[in-house]
């Protein structure tokens, strides 16, 4: 596990925008687990400004999402369906059709996910996933829970999950109770893992996703198992790992 520290969020958003714009130059045609939330917005903004300047392009990459909220449609201002269009795929070359984010209205929502899992494996499996982590140590909604799930469910989310995202809706019921989410199992399948985190809220979830016990009540630590994990982080987000003495870079 490589961890590297950035004075803020504009530095961190371009350290981590600068390792996957090379898996996209190494890897024309590369397989791309995206993620949304604040923690990436900036990275997709730095990529999207490059693409349009013709440093890279997206046309060969195929992009597989790792959550979506279970009833939101597609064009609902806050689906990750929806953001991940405004936010970066609406920007960049990528093809329509080489983007796939997890169907919320899905009428039957096993077979969507075992749809899901299978559309991953025939595209041979992730190059690199994309995560953020919660201020819980959720990584995509896989929640604290008593065992970890392998492929892609339907999880509950918990209460401090709802709270923290009540902010993007109307009112707090508004915020839904379930989502789609890859499970622990497709997300470790990835050959490369980047996790990026930002601001003091996260610096419990980012120190014990490095140095707490692997176990499903912090679901990030099962990172500390992956041969090939990169976090990203400001200074905040990395905080009680620096205070505790953990060798990160910069």
């Amino acid at each position: 596990m490589r961890i590297y520290r950035e004075k803020d969020y504009d530095a961190m958003s371009r350290h981590a925008a600068a390792i996957l714009a090379a898996e996209v130059i190494h890897r024309p045609d590369c397989v791309l687990g995206l993620a949304t939330g604040s923690s990436p917005e900036g990275m997709y903004r730095y990529l999207a400004d490059w693409n349009q300047k013709k440093f890279l392009s997206f046309r060969e990459v195929r992009s597989v999402n790792l959550d979506e909220y279970k009833g939101l449609a597609p064009d609902h201002n806050q689906s990750y369906r929806y953001f991940m269009q405004d936010r970066f795929f609406n920007h960049i070359d990528i093809l329509p059709e080489n983007t796939r984010v997890p169907d919320g209205l899905a009428a039957d929502a096993a077979a969507e996910c075992a749809a899901y899992d299978a559309h991953i494996r025939a595209l041979g499996g992730i190059d690199l996933q994309l995560l953020g982590i919660g201020r819980n140590g959720h990584i995509g909604f896989n929640e604290p829970s008593g065992d970890y799930v392998k492929g892609t469910h339907i999880v509950d989310l918990a209460p401090s999950t709802i709270e923290a995202n009540a902010r993007f809706f109307a009112t707090p019921d508004d915020v839904p109770r379930q989502a789609f989410t890859m499970g622990i199992g497709c997300i470790l399948s990835a050959r490369k893992i980047l996790l990026v985190a930002s601001g003091a809220d996260k610096a419990e979830a980012v120190y014990q996703a490095v140095c707490g016990p692997v176990a499903p009540h912090c679901p990030g630590a099962i990172l500390q198992l992956h041969s090939n994990v990169v976090i990203v982080g400001d200074e905040a987000a990395l905080g009680k790992l620096t205070a505790a003495g953990v060798s990160v870079c910069g």
